[in-house]
C-alpha cells in the first residue's frame, strides 16, 4: 500500500467541496497492476456518478487486478446510483484501500463485507482516517445525530471583544483572515445571523469565494417580529436563498411584504416569545443542510451556545485590544454565574494567519 495514492484520493475528494452536498465528498484513485494510476474520480451532486464509478470508467480494462484507493467506504445500497461495491466487484479489482468507514446506516460496514465476500482484499488506511473523517465531519455528524454540524464563527480582539460602544466602522481582522472566512462559508450549507446584526451591519452573508456550488448558500435571519427592512442587502439580493425565522407575533403585513420579495418566512414560537435556534437548526437538518454556520452578535452567540445548538467554534483573533466594560464580548447575555459551569471545549486547534493573527477551532464538549 502506497500512502501517496490515498493522499491523491483525498485531494480528489476535496474537489467536491460545496459540490457534493448533501452527499459526502469522496475521492478514488485506481492503481493498475503495473503500478501506474489508471483512473481518478471525485463525486459531485450534479454529476450523479460516485467517485469509484468515475475512476473505474477512466481506468477501463486496466481496473482488472488493480488496487482502488477510496476515501470513504464504497456504498452498498441503491440510491440515485447503484452500489459502488458492486461496480468494483464487476470491474475485477483485486484490492481496495479504504480511509474511513461510512456512518450511513444503509452502508456502515456492508460495503466492505460485500467486497470481501467477493474475494477482494480490503484494508484500512489508519494514518489517513482522521483526515478523511474531518473532510466529511458534517456528514458524519448528521448521520450520527440527525442534525447539522453547527459552527459558531466570530472575529474578536485579543481580549474577546467584537464591537466597540460607539463607532464600529472598519474590520476587526485583516483581509487575509476574512478570505479564510470565505473558505469556511464556501463549505457551509446555511448561515444564521440575528436581526441585530442585520440591522447594524446590513450584511450580504454570501459566499464570495468565487468557487462553484451545487446549491446556493441559504441565509437565515432570526427575526421574531420581522424587523428586517425590505431595502436591506439581504432582501434586495434574495434569489430564493433567504429564510427569515419569526414568531406568530409578527405582523402579517410584514410577512406578506417580505414574501412578495421572494423571502421565505417560517414561524417558530419558542420560549419567551422568541425564536428558538434549536428549532431552526432542526428545520435545516430536514432540508439536508449538513454544515451550518452562525455569524451573529453577542446576544445570539450566547443564546446559541447556552441552548446547546453549537457543536464547534471558529474564532478569529486580531492583535488588538478594545478593553472597557461597554465593548461587547463574543458571547453576551446572562452568561454563566459560576466558573464551574463554564462551557467546555476540546480538540482545540490553532490556525496561524500570518503575520500576526490566528484562529482557534474547537469542539463543544457534549458529555458534561
Amino acid at each position: 500500500m502506497n500512502p501517496d495514492y490515498m493522499n491523491e484520493a483525498l485531494a480528489q475528494a476535496r474537489q467536491g467541496v460545496a459540490l457534493a452536498a448533501p452527499n459526502p465528498m469522496v475521492g478514488c484513485v485506481i492503481v493498475a497492476a503495473d503500478g501506474a494510476v489508471a483512473g481518478r474520480g471525485f463525486h459531485t451532486w450534479e454529476g450523479v456518478k460516485h467517485a469509484e464509478v468515475l475512476a473505474l470508467e477512466q481506468a477501463g480494462p486496466r481496473a482488472k487486478g488493480a488496487t482502488a484507493y477510496v476515501t470513504l467506504e464504497p456504498c452498498s445500497h441503491t440510491g440515485r446510483t447503484g452500489p459502488c461495491s458492486d461496480a468494483l466487484i464487476a470491474a475485477g479489482v483485486a484490492k481496495v484501500v479504504v480511509a474511513s468507514g461510512d456512518p450511513n446506516p444503509l452502508v456502515s460496514g456492508e460495503g466492505i463485507r460485500r467486497l470481501r465476500a467477493a474475494g477482494i482484499e480490503v484494508v484500512g488506511s489508519p494514518e489517513h482516517q482522521a483526515e478523511a473523517e474531518k473532510l466529511n465531519e458534517g456528514f458524519y455528524h448528521f448521520m450520527r445525530t440527525g442534525r447539522p454540524l453547527v459552527t459558531l464563527k466570530c472575529a474578536v480582539t485579543l481580549d474577546g471583544k467584537i464591537a466597540a460602544p460607539e463607532d464600529n466602522t472598519g474590520w476587526i481582522t485583516s483581509e487575509r483572515a476574512r478570505a479564510h472566512v470565505q473558505d469556511l462559508r464556501h463549505a457551509t450549507d446555511a448561515m444564521i445571523t440575528g436581526i441585530g446584526t442585520a440591522l447594524a451591519d446590513d450584511p450580504l452573508l454570501t459566499d464570495r469565494s468565487g468557487l462553484p456550488r451545487a446549491r446556493p448558500l441559504l441565509r437565515v435571519v432570526l427575526d421574531s417580529t420581522l424587523r428586517l427592512p425590505l431595502e436591506s442587502k439581504l432582501v434586495q439580493s434574495c434569489e430564493g436563498d433567504l429564510l427569515v425565522a419569526a414568531t406568530s407575533a409578527a405582523s402579517p403585513d410584514r410577512r406578506r411584504a417580505l414574501e412578495n420579495k421572494g423571502v421565505e418566512v417560517c414561524i417558530f414560537d419558542g420560549p419567551r416569545g422568541r425564536v428558538d435556534i434549536r428549532d431552526v437548526v432542526a428545520l435545516l437538518g430536514q432540508r439536508k443542510c449538513l454544515n451550518v454556520m452562525i455569524e451573529a452578535g453577542s446576544k445570539v452567540n450566547w443564546a446559541a451556545l447556552d441552548s446547546g445548538a453549537v457543536d464547534k467554534v471558529f474564532l478569529y483573533y486580531a492583535p488588538k485590544i478594545l478593553g472597557g466594560l461597554q465593548s461587547l464580548p463574543m458571547a453576551g447575555g446572562t452568561g454563566k454565574m459560576r466558573r464551574v459551569d463554564a462551557i467546555l471545549l476540546e480538540r482545540t486547534a490553532l490556525h496561524p494567519i500570518p503575520p500576526d493573527e490566528f484562529a482557534v477551532e474547537a469542539y463543544i464538549r457534549k458529555d458534561v
